[in-house]
């Protein structure tokens, strides 16, 4: 094949020019994300449940809906919360790869069975399905600096100009709103209703009665008499719009023929439709908005597309309303991709470098150079048919294709050289006869490189995806470089390379070449030497590889790890929580002096805070709240002062100046779609069906055994029974003996204290709810009873405090469930120097330890993976192996051979461990903790790929030694010929990967973890699987060979491993 494109290498251009042409068309086409596609579907289901509490729910609401959805095809779990508020929220979470479209379709279904069984309220609020992720990507906030606009009208404002065009957006799957909607509010007066023998039925009637869209019909419509000569539409006023036309409502016509009217019983307002969550950024009155992305959107288009209608609806903003981005995703998608994309420039000229040092003439480094763009370029073509994005995972694998991709040219430009060097041949014979030696090599190296990653492209899940973009971008851009260095690489060699000419004058360049070609000359004789003591003393290199094995799996299991390492994405949460019954005024007030707190922090750009909103239990609490934190940009935060981690610190610390209140502040999770609480998080089912003081005693129990276990840190729950309630004792045989209707009292009850819904009215071209509740002093208090009173069945008024006994107790005022279960929800951190790996294992033990027969053990988000992916690298581990093993055999046509090969892969292993430990000791030593140095996902891919590139060095040796011993070279005197002839093509190309991968185990910046993750473990395993491989290859080769004779049973197989012939 190489003979003809190097007679022909017109042809063999025109080929790598298509190759590149249609690479960067592909290119160009490509979406850019920060990861692939490996968020899982999820369906959110919502409902409201006026006036009711979290156990009302629970029973009425979840049980019916969850019953339903459960079992849902393609379901993984799902969890749900119920709160105080009479707020319902269900996250359905379906597997990776399942349709979203038709996922939301199944819930919807489901949904509908169970809607017939929901109490009346809720169905007439309606239940809402969304196919939406649970995490925002952008936050902003809309807000008044000068307080000129109240929140409501804010809020009002931007669902009439902005919200409805957000959501239109492709990609967008909800909109979350931290603030209220815009009601009309009828505030009744009990007092004046008892006087007039009303209640709260009555003017309820009155309302639906009156606010109604009525059909009036058309006057003079066919058929009618010959000379009807006109028609009309009739038309009558039904709907009512304003306060004045509300307050007109007649409530009851008296007998003087006066008439009671709804504003001589109550005060009639628009406002909020509800005050459970209060909303400022930095420090003025804001509306804050979260968009939520479908899982299958691009994050960088669709948020850019948000942006824009921002942008246009901000240029007709009134005077003093601004808005401000808390959360943007994208600026670190975009300044990671960045990242990557100058770590990939600084690779590529390091690796120039390198290749002109030991090739030592331009035309011989304009080759590789010019062979990376095609396999690179080439790659992007397959991205297409793949259904790959350009991503982190995608670019980091072209960063390591950078010193892979040279690695085939050098190999084969080397031979050529040293063949004209040595032989004084022309170029063009050079190139044939070097093409015959390193055909097999390329080839190989190109199987073994992509032999590891094949099995890669069968794990499922979230780590599968992972490494399937990784895996599959190195194998194809291995298979192009092998492409182009039989095809494209020859043809220029025959083209540029010129002969030796040995009359040359000599430059500066030429003498300092001169002199490290001659020390190069030493050095491989000296390293010749080393190789034949080696094979001598046989026994040394194998007991030296066996310790080598046992400090790898020694190192590995010192290692922390983790699933993904904490990044800083430019923004971080905080969590503030009161003591139970705290209102929301006071949380307002502590959350007022912290956000003040928090803007004094150096790096901290915008803060938002959200009192009523609990992030941990993704529920409304009044005595909780939530600051959302955006950070200066990277370029402004280059200190490790002004790192994400050490501004977290500062956040936590102001905890001591607030001891009324629970600070803790914290990152979000680095991967989409794994919810917006970092560390680890379990729940704890309930399986039997326990009181809420039973789950409270034995949570309380397990929450003090888990934080005496050094691997756990901060252990903490959402769950507390501590929440004042006040339960009404119904007097059951006095309301019978009274007549009156039990419905009647519950109805007062909810309407005094919780608000009702009655229907709708319409302004601004909407529909906005009529909400109708006692005035603020008649519901302060539990006593406010005696104020209000129902109607008997004679037509008397019988006062609420005769039928009602209040009384003050305790309960939970959020439900969490999961899988339909009741669940309590344990989240923590892991304890210094210990993996998150670890810490799930102890916080199981002390579960089985802890907690009675009745419970079962969940774990989800990031933590769900991670137990996912942990069984799954093993055996990924292994079947590489195999994979290697297998397409070396059929290489060689041997079982023994790709022995000599696997054996050399513990050096490389060992390296890789070794390194990242000992960067992990040293960095802590000064005080600094680096996320990236710890085993994440990222270092296995790159362990994966120094398996392939330990072999792929041992392959150099072994491949040229074969070809001498099956020529009846003794063994021993072709490994060690073998040796000394690769060691330059080794040392270069293993050079050339490491000095190309510097950049990545160097980097900072955003996105920096995961880079350093991959570079430290695939630099150092390379560093060491060359150091001690070229030493231990040829001996493992001898080794081999002599083992395969003796098992042959071979008449001249020697009987000891052959010492003599190196002492010759």
């Amino acid at each position: 094949m190489s003979r003809f494109f190097i007679h022909r290498p017109i042809f063999a251009i025109v080929i790598s020019i298509i190759i590149v042409i249609l690479g960067v068309l592909s290119g160009l086409s490509l979406p850019i994300a920060q990861y692939p596609q490996i968020t899982q579907p999820t369906v959110n289901v919502s409902t409201t449940y006026t006036g009711a509490n979290a156990s009302v729910i629970n029973q009425a609401v979840a049980q019916v809906i969850e019953q339903q959805v459960n079992g849902t095809q393609g379901m993984a779990y799902m969890s749900s919360s119920s709160d105080d508020t009479g707020t319902y929220n269900l996250d359905v979470k379906f597997d990776l790869g399942t349709n979203g479209d038709m996922d939301s379709v199944l819930v919807q279904n489901n949904v509908a069975i169970a809607t017939s069984s929901l109490p009346s309220d809720v169905q007439s609020a309606g239940v809402t399905t969304k196919k939406a992720s649970s995490d925002m990507s952008y936050m902003f906030a809309l807000y008044s600096p000068n307080g000129t606009f109240k929140r409501t009208f804010i809020m009002n404002y931007a669902s009439i100009y902005i919200i409805d065009a957000i959501k239109r957006i492709k990609g967008v799957g909800d909109v979350s709103t931290f603030g209220s909607d815009y009601a009309m509010r009828i505030w009744l007066n009990p007092d004046r209703l008892s006087d007039l023998g009303l209640t709260v039925g009555d003017v309820e009637d009155a309302i639906k009665e009156q606010n109604v869209q009525a059909p009036a019909g058309t006057i003079g419509q066919m058929p009618v008499p010959a000379n009807q000569e006109k028609q009309y539409t009739g038309s009558v006023q039904g709907r009512l719009t304003t306060p004045q036309e509300f307050g007109n409502v007649i409530l009851k016509a008296k007998p003087d023929g006066s008439y009671v009217f709804l504003r001589d019983v109550a005060r009639i307002e628009t406002g909020a439709k509800s005050t459970n969550m209060v909303a400022d950024a930095n420090g003025a009155p804001c509306a804050g908005f979260g968009v939520k992305l479908t899982d299958d959107a691009n994050a960088v288009e669709t948020i850019s597309e948000v942006k824009k209608v921002l942008d246009e609806a901000a240029q007709n903003f009134p005077d003093d309303l601004v808005f401000i981005p808390v959360i943007d995703s994208t600026e670190y998608i975009n300044e990671s991709v960045t990242e990557v994309i100058n770590t990939f420039k600084e690779a590529l000229m390091l690796v120039i470098l390198i290749v002109f040092l030991f090739l030592q003439s331009w035309r011989a480094t304009l080759i590789p150079v010019l062979a990376i763009p095609v396999s690179l370029i080439g790659t992007f073509a397959s991205f297409v048919a793949l259904g790959f994005s350009i991503n982190t995972l995608t670019l980091f694998a072209m960063v390591l294709a950078i010193g892979l991709v040279v690695d085939d040219a050098i190999v084969v430009i080397e031979n050529v050289e040293s063949h004209m060097k040595k032989d004084g041949l022309g170029p063009v014979e050079a190139t044939e006869v070097a093409m015959d030696e390193v055909q097999g090599p390329v080839v190989a190296i190109a199987f073994v490189l992509s032999a590891v990653f094949i099995p890669c492209a069968f794990l499922g899940g979230t780590t599968g995806v992972l490494y399937r973009q990784f895996a599959l971008t190195i194998a194809v851009s291995m298979a192009l470089s092998a492409f182009i260095a039989l095809t494209l690489t020859p043809a220029l060699c025959a083209l540029l390379m010129k002969p030796h000419d040995p009359n040359k004058k000599k430059n500066i360049l030429d003498r300092f070449f001169d002199g490290f070609n001659n020390w190069f000359e030493r050095t491989q004789n000296r390293y010749v030497g080393k190789v034949s003591w080696f094979i001598g003393h046989a026994k040394v290199s194998v007991a030296s590889l066996l310790v080598i094995c046992v400090l790898a799996g020694l190192c590995f299991k010192l290692l922390p790890s983790t699933f993904v390492p904490d990044e800083d994405q430019g923004y971080f949460l905080a969590s503030v929580t009161m003591p139970e019954g705290t209102s929301l005024n006071r949380t307002l007030e502590t959350m007022d002096a912290l956000s003040g707190e928090f803007s004094e922090i150096p790096g901290v750009k915008n803060v938002m805070k959200i009192a009523g909103y609990d992030v941990l239990s993704n529920g409304n609490k009044a005595n909780a709240g939530t600051f959302f934190i955006s950070l200066d940009s990277w370029s402004k935060r280059p200190t490790s002062e002004l790192s994400i981690f050490s501004i977290v610190n500062k956040a936590n610390e102001l905890q001591a100046k607030h001891p009324e209140a629970q600070l803790m502040a914290f990152q979000t999770p680095s991967l989409p779609g794994l919810g917006m609480v970092g560390g680890w998080s379990m729940e704890l089912l309930d399986m039997t069906g326990h009181t809420d003081k039973e789950l409270d005693a034995i949570t309380k129990e397990l929450l003090a055994a888990a934080n005496k276990r050094p691997e756990l840190a901060g252990v903490y729950t959402t769950y507390s029974v501590e929440s004042p309630i006040c339960k009404f004792d119904v007097n059951r045989e006095k309301v019978k003996q009274l007549g009156v209707d039990l419905s009647d009292v519950f109805t007062a009850l909810q309407v005094n204290y919780g608000g009702s819904q009655i229907n709708d009215f319409m302004q601004f071209g909407r529909n906005y709810k009529v909400i109708m509740q006692s005035d603020a002093q008649y519901r302060s208090e539990k006593e406010a009873l005696k104020f209000n009173y129902v109607r008997n069945r004679e037509g008397n008024m019988v006062p609420l405090d005769s039928l009602l006994t209040p009384k003050l107790s305790t309960s939970t005022s959020i439900i969490s469930r999961f899988n339909g279960t009741r669940s309590i929800s344990i989240q923590g951190s892991v304890g210094d120097g210990y993996s998150s790996g670890q810490a799930i294992a102890a916080m199981e033990e002390v579960v089985r330890q802890t907690a009675p027969a009745g419970f079962n053990i969940e774990w989800s988000g990031q933590s769900r993976e991670e137990k996912k992916s942990a069984s799954s690298t093993g055996q990924v581990m292994a079947l590489s192996l195999v994979f290697v093993f297998l397409c070396l055999a059929a290489l060689y046509e041997s079982w023994s051979v790709p022995f000599a090969v696997l054996l050399t892969i513990p050096t490389g292993l060992f390296g890789a461990f070794f390194v990242q430990f000992a960067l992990l000791m040293l960095e802590l030593s000064f005080g600094h903790f680096n996320p990236g140095l710890q085993n994440t996902v990222y270092m296995q891919i790159g362990v994966i790929m120094i398996m392939g590139l330990a072999a792929k060095n041992a392959i150099l040796i072994v491949e040229f030694a074969k070809v001498r011993v099956d020529h009846g070279m003794e063994p021993v005197k072709a490994a060690i010929e073998a040796a000394g002839l690769r060691l330059r093509p080794i040392i270069m190309t293993s050079l050339a990967f490491i000095i190309g991968c510097l950049p990545l185990a160097m980097a900072h910046g955003a996105g920096a973890a995961a880079r350093n993750s991959m570079g430290t473990a695939v630099v150092g395993g390379m560093l060491f699987a060359t150091c001690l491989g070229i030493f231990l290859i040829p001996v493992l080769y001898v080794i081999v060979v002599w083992v395969a004779m003796k098992l042959a049973g071979k008449k001249n197989a020697p009987t000891a491993l052959p010492e003599t012939a190196v002492k010759e």
